[in-house]
């Protein structure tokens, strides 16, 4: 089992980025997918979410008109779009795929950083 998150980097504030995470080893339609982040010193904090069957989406509060979640069963991929980043945007950001049963897999992380 693999969850491998793309497209972190350094933007500047206002700027946007797309995260990617690539899945492989689980049925990833059967999966809801999660983003979460945390930042130094900070608990991980659940950012987006999309069910597996009805695609349902939910977000923070801190991201919500900002963030988009998406996925691509085809090619058992989730996304992140963010936009009009702020400097406390800035985190590690996590894929996240969890299954009703309770089986649950996370990727490595990739570091976002929001500075002028």
């Amino acid at each position: 089992v693999q969850l491998v998150e793309f497209g972190g980097g350094l933007v500047q504030p206002g700027g946007s980025l797309r995260l990617s995470c690539a899945a492989s080893g689980f049925v990833f339609s059967t999966f809801a997918m999660r983003w979460f982040r945390q930042a130094p010193g900070k608990e991980r904090e659940l950012v987006a979410s999309i069910g597996s069957v009805d695609g349902d989406t939910l977000y923070s509060d801190s991201v919500k008109g900002r963030f988009t979640i998406s996925r691509d069963d085809a090619k058992n991929a989730v996304y992140l779009q963010l936009n009009n980043l702020k400097f406390e945007d800035s985190a590690v950001y996590y894929c996240n795929a969890i299954h009703f049963s309770g089986t649950e897999y996370w990727g490595q992380g990739t570091q976002v950083t929001v500075s002028s």
